[in-house]
């Protein structure tokens, strides 16, 4: 068999290896997608609908941590702005449609991180981590002093309202479908995001900033729109959760959030689409569980056990361990 044979031979194969991966990940997503349609059923609503706000909370911060290589300490201030913004104008204006709020919100969260990007991203390592973190606790404190965001107390009675005039938010069945087409809305931006000819050059940042700057990239550019994305995501995340729990709480701004959505991202895989969802997930649920029983005082400590031991032993997260299982035991 000459040579050109066997390239043909190797391209259809490659082909034929390339469509059945994607049909099984299409039949994966379509699984997830009746699961999560039909968990209402099962599962209490609210619930699932903060596993829904954090798991979009952690796609945002995977986008800079997992795609990018940016550390931040600080997006615990992101969720907090989109939050609180959308609490105060839902609050303060009677009739502004819900809608309009979550923007404002989500506006509110790319434009700090436009401030934050402008003063860190041409810093790296723990000197950008650092920074962001320095700027997260003046958004803490400011939220702690203004007049209008309630102070320790937070920010309460905020009304869910009616989405598009129409369907009344109130109802917790229509809020979670409200809540899960936004972050199937978030997920999907983040996967064509990555997928792009942009993402590649995020990743060519992550691995070898250098080298990206010798082919010609103008990398703060790419690494200040990234931070931007990652932002508004994370404002949406803040707003989404304000109307669900109708409160924007101050502890939503505290470097305590920025380090669970560390943890949530590494324990379930940084770099991977689907890891943060499950780190999100099993997170929630942890503290769900142990908060109801006799550790409740403990959560803490474990969560950082947990996240000691997934550093060490588990390095690729939930979702890249099993990725790499698979590919060594199912080709």
């Amino acid at each position: 068999m000459s040579n050109s044979q066997n390239q043909t031979e190797l391209q259809k194969t490659m082909m034929g290896y390339l469509k059945a991966s994607k049909r099984k990940k299409l039949i994966l997503n379509l699984v997830i997608l009746g699961l999560l349609i039909l968990a209402p059923a099962v599962i209490y609503a609210t619930f699932l609908m903060k596993i829904l706000c954090f798991a979009l909370f952690a796609v945002a911060f995977n986008l800079l941590l997992g795609f990018t290589g940016l550390l931040s300490f600080g997006h615990a201030a992101f969720l907090a702005a989109g939050g609180y913004t959308t609490g105060y104008l839902l609050s303060s204006y009677s009739g502004l449609p819900t809608e309009v709020g979550i923007l404002a919100g989500t506006g509110a969260g790319m434009l700090l991180g436009v401030l934050f990007s402008l003063v860190a991203i041409r810093r790296q390592g723990i000197y950008f981590a650092m920074i962001t973190l320095a700027l997260a606790q003046l958004v803490y404190f400011v939220l702690v002093q203004a007049p209008f965001t309630g102070g320790e107390d937070g920010m309460h009675g905020v009304p869910r309202g009616y989405l598009f005039g129409v369907i009344n938010l109130e109802n917790n069945v229509a809020m979670y479908y409200f809540v899960l087409a936004v972050f199937l809305g978030g997920y999907l931006l983040v996967q064509r995001i990555v997928n792009s000819p942009y993402g590649q050059v995020l990743k060519a940042i992550k691995q070898n900033e250098p080298r990206a700057v010798s082919l010609g990239y103008n990398v703060d550019r790419y690494k200040v729109i990234a931070f931007v994305i990652s932002a508004g995501l994370a404002g949406l995340a803040g707003s989404m959760k304000t109307v669900v729990f109708q409160l924007a709480s101050l502890n939503d701004a505290h470097w305590h959030m920025s380090g669970e959505v560390i943890l949530m991202t590494l324990l379930g895989g940084t770099g991977t689409l689907l890891g943060p969802v499950v780190g999100a997930t099993f997170v929630v649920n942890l503290e769900y569980q142990l908060s109801q029983g006799p550790l409740g005082d403990w959560v803490d400590p474990i969560l950082g056990g947990i996240f000691v031991l997934a550093v060490i032993a588990f390095q690729s997260g939930i979702v890249g361990e099993v990725q790499k299982f698979v590919r060594k035991n199912l080709g």
